[in-house]
Parts: structure tokens; sequence; C-alpha cells
């Protein structure tokens, strides 16, 4: 814990919410020439990171971030859904959400194990309306299946994409 009251955060993304993820997907790997590091075209959701490891993005359908956030009865295109969110990995995430709490801060929904995603997450929004997620790694024994799969492919090929996938080796970073 820092100082403030809560801890340093980890990691931090840039995650946008799309409507067409695999154009999107394919747009970020094969034109931009990030690397996929976790999720595929047909997924839903996936990071990617720029060769030289200095920018992450993360795609994620808005369909299901809006499922997530209990807003899915409303339009896609509806103004009040998000566009994007800051990610934060936070080491303790349990204090770092009462510190916040204890700081005044509404969270727009409550701390919830995902075993789908991997993760354990809230999420709550700026002074501006912008959504931030605060997420911790949940333990390998509580992922869903898919994702142990995945995570397992990824760990025995050090890919995210099947060899192939990739178009083109244009190096985007100079």
């Amino acid at each position: 814990m820092s100082e403030g009251g809560t801890d340093e955060y980890e990691t931090d993304s840039r995650s946008a919410f799309v409507n067409d993820f695999d154009a999107c997907s394919r747009f970020y790997r094969d034109v931009m020439g990030f690397e996929a590091v976790w999720g595929a075209e047909d997924s839903g959701y996936a990071d990617f990171k720029s060769r030289r490891g200095d920018a992450m993005v993360a795609l994620f359908s808005r369909q299901g971030m809006s499922e997530a956030l209990g807003t899915n009865d409303l339009p896609c295109d509806a103004l009040c859904q998000d566009r994007a969110m800051l990610i934060f990995e936070a080491s303790d995430l349990d204090s770092t959400v009462q510190a916040l709490k204890a700081r005044g801060v509404q969270f727009v929904t409550e701390l919830q194990d995902r075993s789908d995603w991997g993760i354990r997450t809230i999420h709550l929004r700026d002074p501006e309306g912008n959504l931030i997620e605060l997420n911790s790694p949940l333990l390998e024994s509580q992922w869903s299946d898919e994702v142990a799969d995945e995570a397992q492919h990824y760990t025995q090929t050090g890919q995210a994409e099947p060899p192939g996938s990739r178009i083109g080796d244009t190096d985007l970073s100079q």
C-alpha cells in the first residue's frame, strides 16, 4: 500500500469497445502491426501490444461489456453506452476498493469474480464519466475451462494466434 491508502497499480492499458470486433481485431493486428497476446479474432476480447512493447490496447465487444455492466437493454449506439475504458491491475484489489470507498468513490458494479475473464473486477467512473476497471488475476483454479484452454495454448505455443495468421511483417514502431 502506498502512503495515500491505495496500492500501486501494476499495469494499465486502454480498452476500446467495438461493434465489429473481428474487423477491429484484424485492423490492430494486420494494419497497425500490433501483436495479439490474448484472444482471437472471433473471441469478443483481445489484448494487443506494440512491437516495442510500450503500448497496449484491449478490444472488447461493446455488447459484451454492456452485459457486464447491466446496460445491455440499451441500444449499442446509445450515447450512454461506453466507448472506451481505462484498466488498472491492483495488487490488492479488496484493499484498494475499501480505500477508494473511504474517499467517497461510488462504484458502478460490485466486486465480481469473472471466471470467464480470469480476473476479479470492479468498475467506477471518473468525474467526466469515463469508465475505469480495477482488476486482479484470479487463481488458475478459478478460471473457466475456456480461459484455461486459451492460457495453455499461449504457454505451449508462445503465440496468441495460430501460425500463419499474420499478414505481412510491417514494423510500424518507427
